[in-house]
């Protein structure tokens, strides 16, 4: 399940999620756009993501996210198809509207609740193993890259069609809902287990599974400090991450002077330092307090995207992409991970979907601030240091979100 899901990531990371930023470099350059209306794409895939969040959360919960997921992959298809024929802004607006929609429903949210549901005492290792696809995704940029300079930017995105008709339809389908499903029980653990403690002990306790499938409603997380500080800390976080990838290739080639292939290297170079941090995720993540290390993620962040928006000379550009990949990596597993341990897998869609809509806030006023004050101001400095702010505002935000105890009242906000 790790390893299908891990995949369904790289190729969405390498295709579109890093390598979007350089088609808005190469469509700003050939049709002349302006980086705010280039921008609007980015944001209408996030409010699209986010006012989806919640009915998806449902639908996963309802169906299971396998069903979901595999249409995804045929709908993000159509939507590069639709992207390399694309001629006018409205046409680019669309053809991202497509492919967001396949995003949404075959991307992050549903491969995470997948994982939630197979994982309870290695959850943190399981999502930091899964987004090792994510991370390594960006080593594909520069390949994107290269076919965008030899053969042109819609070649490139018939070719991500094809892909993921082909490659990552295949996994979407070797998908199963849960354990429970296939007569197995979380974390590999023998379905004798439950057996044995209902012939073995008087007066048994519940059942592993059912144990396992405890956890608060929606309604009661929406009620609890750590929700709403987990999510506004997670938008904070995603003000960086969309920003960086939709413009940090434009500051380069047009900010700094760099090429789109160098300016894709400082990329693989992130994307190097984000396996980095994945992978040190996996190591210590069940075993150290989670949401002090997003914390502590969240200073890396800001420092790492201050680097790039006043970067002089390459070794800058180095020092944010170890900075800032690092922090990706190490973090994003957590925030699920986050949730799962602090309101369980009993409505995590649900919750998940409810969280989108506030972690949305980051994921679409990222790119836009960061676009509108490049056009006012003529570069990206100002955006860049506002959004480095409020990470610093994030990682506040983390330190005080406290895991909820479900056996005593539910305080309200």
């Amino acid at each position: 399940m790790v390893g299908y899901t891990s995949g369904i990531q790289f190729l969405q990371s390498a295709l579109l999620t890093q390598s979007f930023g350089a088609y808005i470099a190469l469509l700003a350059e050939e049709k002349g756009w302006s980086k705010t209306g280039l921008s609007g794409a980015a944001a209408l895939h996030s409010t699209e993501a986010a006012l989806l969040g919640p009915a998806l959360g449902w639908i996963v919960d309802r169906f299971g996210a396998p069903v979901v997921i595999r249409a995804g992959v045929v709908i993000s298809a159509a939507g590069f198809w639709a992207l390399s024929e694309v001629e006018t802004l409205i046409g680019f607006y669309l053809s991202v509207l497509v492919i967001g929609l396949g995003a949404t429903l075959g991307g992050y949210f549903p491969l995470t609740v997948s994982i939630v549901q197979w994982f309870e005492r290695y959850r943190a290792r399981a999502l930091s193993i899964q987004s090792l696809g994510l991370a390594i995704g960006g080593l594909g940029v520069p390949l994107v890259a290269w076919v965008m300079h030899e053969y042109g930017w819609r070649i490139a995105a018939q070719g991500s069609a094809v892909i993921m008709l082909v490659v990552a339809f295949p996994l979407a389908w070797r998908l199963k809902r849960r354990p429970e499903d296939m007569g197995e029980q979380v974390d590999g653990l023998s379905v004798n287990n439950d057996r044995k403690i209902s012939e073995d002990t008087p007066n048994p306790p519940k059942p592993l599974s059912k144990l396992l499938m405890r956890g608060l409603t929606a309604k009661q997380a929406l009620r609890t400090r750590a929700f709403w500080l987990l999510s506004l800390g997670h938008a904070c976080a995603l003000l960086i991450v969309t920003s960086v990838n939709v413009h940090a290739i434009s500051h380069m080639k047009e900010g700094l002077g760099y090429s789109v292939a160098q300016a894709s290297l400082v990329i693989m170079i992130m994307t190097i330092a984000q396996v980095a941090g994945v992978l040190a995720g996996a190591a210590i993540g069940d075993r150290f307090e989670k949401r002090l290390v997003a914390a502590g993620c969240m200073l890396l962040h800001a420092t790492g995207i201050l680097a790039l928006a006043y970067a002089t000379r390459f070794s800058h550009l180095v020092a944010f992409a170890l900075l800032h990949g690092l922090a990706w990596g190490l973090r994003g597993p957590f925030m699920q991970a986050l949730r799962a341990d602090y309101f369980g897998r009993k409505s995590f869609g649900m919750i998940m979907g409810m969280s989108s809509l506030l972690v949305a806030l980051g994921q679409i006023s990222g790119p836009m601030v960061a676009g509108v004050m490049a056009d006012l101001t003529g570069d990206y400095r100002a955006g860049f240091t506002l959004l480095a702010t409020m990470a610093v505002a994030g990682s506040v935000m983390f330190v005080y979100a406290i895991k909820p105890k479900w056996d005593e009242p539910i305080e309200s906000v």
